[in-house]
């Protein structure tokens, strides 16, 4: 702290959350692409949706049966629990559009914030703690209120677990400006003779959506897991038997080896089952 700086006493305390979370609804004023985006996503997909509704919500559950702790750990887990929770939500707001693109830095953003979670969890909330008694100070020079920048490094957490490790990878990579990463995003109906960039486009792909409605199921089901065994909020067991009813079914859903999925090979990304429409013939794209 600078002499310009004056430090304040912080507590903590959780001042607002959502009634309920409510999936997308139907864009009527969009264009007709996106129309059909939405309308073939709530369709095919619509047992993940369902199932994604349902897992936000018990989130929402366990957060309003835990609304009044006031303990620095609650704080650190409702602050990037809310950041993951939001971008989850965004994400899928996107996917139903058709905006394929514009998730992998929504899920790459989510993935960086369940991990700072299991990394705060680790070493005991002690680098919160420590930023928490200087993070708000008066800053004479500027008369402004300073916030500690606090730069959380999560790598750790994201190495030791393989399901979150793999999501992040491969978004990263999607979000980065990498020409063969590009080229699939922009012109995902490209083949061996010819690549025709889509400008904008929102027209409805399978396989993107597949992929990214595993996403967040793989996500909300990893944040249930790490609030729920943290040891930080109550959870009883009417909740627990819900949660791992959900758990079962997500992981179900995503075992299944009918859908469009990704696996590394010697580094890079094989996309297995990669289509356009249901009844289109399924195709493998190396990356």
């Amino acid at each position: 702290m600078t002499q310009s700086e004056v430090r304040t006493r912080i507590k903590t305390a959780l001042g607002s959350l959502p009634d309920r979370y409510a999936p997308p609804s139907r864009p009527s004023a969009a264009q007709p692409a996106m129309q059909d985006a939405f309308r073939q996503t709530q369709f095919l997909l619509s047992g993940d949706l369902e199932l994604f509704e349902k897992m936000m919500n018990l989130q929402l559950q366990i957060v309003t049966a835990n609304s009044r702790l006031r303990t620095p750990e609650a704080a650190a887990l409702f602050s990037f629990w809310s950041r993951a929770f939001s971008h989850e939500a965004d994400a899928c707001t996107m996917m139903t559009l058709g905006s394929y693109s514009a998730v992998s830095p929504l899920v790459r953003a989510a993935c960086d914030c369940v991990a700072a979670q299991r990394s705060l969890l680790a070493d005991g909330f002690k680098e919160y703690e420590n930023w928490l008694e200087n993070a708000v100070t008066q800053d004479r020079e500027h008369a402004a209120m300073a916030i500690d920048l606090g730069r959380l490094r999560a790598g750790s957490a994201l190495a030791e677990d393989e399901r979150l490790g793999s999501v992040y990878r491969l978004v990263g990579d999607l979000s980065m400006p990498h020409l063969g990463a590009t080229a699939l995003q922009v012109a995902p109906d490209s083949n061996l003779q010819k690549m025709t960039v889509a400008f904008g486009e929102t027209l409805f792909h399978l396989g993107w959506a597949e992929l990214i409605s595993g996403w967040l199921l793989l996500l909300a089901d990893i944040q249930l897991t790490i609030v729920i065994s943290s040891g930080v909020f109550a959870v009883d067991h009417s909740i627990l038997a819900v949660y791992q009813s959900y758990s079962r079914e997500a992981n179900s859903i995503l075992a299944s080896r009918r859908r469009c999925y990704v696996e590394e090979v010697d580094g890079r990304y094989l996309f297995h089952n990669y289509r356009r429409t249901a009844s289109g013939s399924p195709k493998k794209i190396l990356l």
